[in-house]
């Protein structure tokens, strides 16, 4: 594995700061393959997601709550869970800079998003709370540190596009919502993606990264429609393989990633084209993700017939579905002070902890307590943040040891 001179400072102060796990050399036993419903390692092993959303992909483009805590106090308060992966998310605008000649540095950053006097005073906190950083330190290099924070606590990395411009998700108007929105430029997205895959070739924890986070129709009511998706998504994910055939591949679906029954079920997308895995070299790279927030939903059974009929027939046996490949939920989540007794929340973990054929992984939305800037106003409270707001504690210790049981019935 090739480390850059430059990041050789960061990882060593990272090592020393971290707990010693005990661990196998050959860990994470990557790369990893979808058989079926399974994620199997290389050793044929069955592999389930238990996790949380980190995110990386707003304003500043850094990974959030490094003003507050360091990589490595954050990476254990998420394996104090039991976790094993986290879903880490950037902005396709980070690459774009990369190839403009500009990986910004943790200064820039900051001043960028939050102005001089408050981004000034963040990237202290940042460097206080993380002294192997230094304001040159660029944003890319920060993800890089997490990354091998996460292979020294034996923590899963998954890629996720989240936007291409860096800011808050998601809305119909943000740009951000369609292939060809205000912000999303195709080209510059499919190279991003293979841009990081190759990247993070160098990461011993990177096992899988998404295509696109919550497709959904424009402003103007336009996109979303499986055409367009099977026109955009395919070749992206073909270059993604070309620059590095290691990663599992996860394609998300239609409205906020809500809908994958049709190529799930290989019905005719709409021009008399079907989805079948049996076309793709890399078959065994593909799974399926699926986001749900039915907070307010007061029956169980519904909640289970609403996954079923999106996509996770695929992982119940369904004859229906023709193309069978694990399915992850990728997002779901609820405030932390008053969700965790809600139908919604017992109904996801009882459904997922039951499928036949044994549980399925998910990620949940999101160990932030704050946000460096969300939606323009900055240090902005996170009330569904598994942290509180200095990140140094659950928010809810209640809400915590629900998702502890969680990890502990979906990794029997």
């Amino acid at each position: 594995m090739h480390i850059p001179l430059s990041l050789l400072p960061i990882l060593g102060s990272l090592a020393q700061a971290s707990p010693i796990l005990p661990r196998a050399s050959s860990w994470p036993n990557a790369p990893f393959t979808a058989s079926g419903r399974d994620i199997k390692n290389s050793l044929n092993e069955t592999v389930v997601y238990a996790g949380v959303n980190w995110p990386g992909a707003a304003d500043v483009m850094i990974p959030e709550g490094l003003q507050y805590q360091s990589v490595s106090s954050i990476m254990s308060k998420i394996k104090d869970l039991g976790m094993n992966v986290i879903r880490l998310t950037y902005a396709i605008e980070l690459v774009d800079d990369i190839y403009s000649g500009v990986d910004s540095s943790l200064k820039a950053a900051f001043i960028q998003a939050l102005g001089e006097t408050n981004g000034t005073k963040v990237l202290n906190q940042v460097l206080s709370s993380n002294p192997s950083f230094t304001e040159n330190t660029t944003r890319l290099e920060v993800f890089d540190a997490i990354a091998a924070e996460a292979d020294t606590q034996l923590i899963y990395v998954h890629l996720d596009n989240h936007v291409s411009k860096g800011e808050w998700c998601c809305g119909h108007d943000d740009g951000n919502a369609w292939f060809g929105d205000t912000y999303f430029n195709v080209a510059n997205w499919k190279r991003g993606l293979a841009y990081m895959s190759s990247h993070a070739k160098s990461w011993p924890a990177f096992t899988s990264m998404s295509l696109r986070n919550e497709l959904r129709t424009t402003s103007n009511g336009t996109g979303d429609n499986w055409v367009s998706w099977y026109e955009n998504m395919v070749p992206a994910a073909d270059g993604i393989n070309a620059a590095n055939p290691a990663p599992l591949i996860f394609f998300s679906g239609l409205n906020y990633d809500t809908q994958l029954a049709t190529i799930v079920n290989g019905k005719d997308i709409g021009n008399g084209t079907t989805f079948s895995l049996d076309n793709y070299s890399y078959k065994d790279k593909i799974v399926w993700e699926l986001h749900n927030y039915a907070n307010s939903a007061t029956n169980c059974n519904d909640i289970k017939g609403s996954l079923r009929n999106q996509g996770y027939n695929a992982m119940e046996g369904s004859a229906s579905a023709v193309n069978k490949a694990p399915v992850v939920l990728t997002e779901f989540g609820f405030d932390q002070n008053t969700g965790s007794s809600s139908v919604y929340a017992q109904c996801i973990k009882e459904y997922l902890t039951t499928l036949p054929g044994g549980p399925g992984g998910w990620m949940q939305w999101v160990i932030s307590g704050s946000y460096y800037i969300r939606e323009g106003a900055q240090d902005k409270d996170e009330t569904w943040g598994l942290l509180n707001h200095d990140w140094s504690d659950w928010r809810n210790q209640t809400a915590s040891d629900y998702t502890k049981s969680f990890v502990e019935k979906t990794l029997v």
